[in-house]
């Protein structure tokens, strides 16, 4: 009897190591999420734009690339931080490439304007690429010179290192679907209402059009 149970032990045991070295090996196989940092203008638009897309898991609006540790919203639209409205867009590579997620991108904004994006004027609406990876620049850069060949003039949009990301204020996070009553110059509206009028009178899916035409894959808010 106490071979027996001895022999359904090791058993046991063995079956335990074989599960544990599948689970393992099913980690291993499992592709980590990945995350692309872009600056195009409003954060709301970028978050708007690329919430729709297949493969994007989660969308952080804030603001990177500055001196300031943790700004507030009020603070980088003064100026004198540095920082960029910006969208970390965390993305599952087994659906969407990080190449797809830049082509898309380049051709959701104004990459000829230097002085902001669309209505909204300043370096804080500038756009910009922030790569995490010596294979995310080269993949910028790929994604920089297809959008000028495009356009045939010289993109302005800067390739940069990633750097600390802040995310804004909670109240700014999933504003474009947001059902939160506002008070705004054409009354109380819903946020996500709010923002259909702001984007509308930006201006900015008309100037995407104007720029990219069909391959515009955003326009119309």
């Amino acid at each position: 009897m106490t071979r027996t149970i001895q022999t359904v032990k090791l058993v046991l045991l063995a079956l335990a190591i074989l599960a544990g070295h599948g689970l393992r090996e099913g980690a291993r196989a499992e592709p980590a999420l990945e995350t692309a940092t872009v600056a195009g203008g409003c954060f709301w638009c970028v978050e708007s734009d690329f919430h729709r897309v297949e493969g994007v898991v989660d969308i952080t609006v804030g603001f990177t690339g500055g001196t300031v540790a943790n700004p507030s919203y009020a603070q980088v639209v003064r100026g004198g931080t540095g920082h960029l409205e910006a969208a970390e867009i965390t993305f599952d590579p087994r659906v969407i490439s990080y190449d797809r997620i830049l082509h898309l991108f380049f051709r959701s904004v104004d990459p000829l304007d230097a002085g902001g994006q669309f209505c909204d004027r300043g370096h804080h609406y500038t756009t910009a690429i922030f790569t995490h990876s010596p294979a995310q620049r080269a993949s910028a850069e790929r994604a920089a010179a297809a959008a000028s060949a495009e356009l045939g003039r010289p993109v302005v949009t800067p390739i940069r290192d990633a750097a600390p990301f802040w995310p804004a204020e909670a109240y700014h996070q999933g504003y474009h679907r947001s059902s939160e009553i506002i008070l705004t110059r054409f009354g109380p509206l819903t946020k996500a209402a709010a923002y259909k009028r702001y984007r509308a009178s930006c201006g900015r899916d008309a100037r995407v059009r104007a720029l990219w035409g069909p391959a515009a894959p955003f326009a119309g808010g």
